[in-house]
């Protein structure tokens, strides 16, 4: 299992950053990794999202994502081919002057033995988490 959390200051009013969070559909457009993905269902209060990554090898997983507008997105694995744990939190904090303290939080733990399985937690946790938050930072920044 592991476990990652990474703290920053974003530039980017918490409205913004909430809405590039909770705008799925656009993921694939300026997140690395994710080739596709299902909006299964969203409401104000959360979502089910269904996506598609290719980071080393081509997986699926399904999230159940909770809402708390505009200071939290939360999520709980429900399904995938890798994972057996996916959780974890955006957490956002209005700092005023435009700019949000984000905190990304994740814990995964891969199923059974899988031949490059390492490498792939290796890659979500610590070398793309700067670069996804930055994605993000800079998608919300040009809306």
């Amino acid at each position: 299992m592991a476990e990652v959390s990474r703290t920053e200051v974003f530039d980017v009013p918490i409205e913004k950053l909430y809405q590039t969070i909770t705008d799925y559909k656009s993921y694939p457009d300026f997140v690395d990794g994710v080739s596709s993905l299902s909006v299964l269902e969203q409401t104000e209060a959360g979502a089910r999202v269904e996506y598609h990554l290719n980071i080393i090898k081509k997986f699926k997983y399904t999230l159940k994502l909770t809402h708390h507008k505009p200071t939290q997105v939360s999520w709980v694995f429900e399904s995938g081919d890798l994972f057996k744990k996916n959780n974890g939190s955006w957490k956002l904090k209005d700092l005023g002057d435009g700019k949000t303290e984000v905190t990304y939080g994740l814990e995964v733990e891969i199923k059974g033995f899988i031949p490059g399985a390492g490498t792939i937690v290796n890659n979500l946790t610590e070398k793309n988490l700067p670069a996804m938050m930055k994605a993000f930072l800079n998608r919300a920044k040009g809306q």
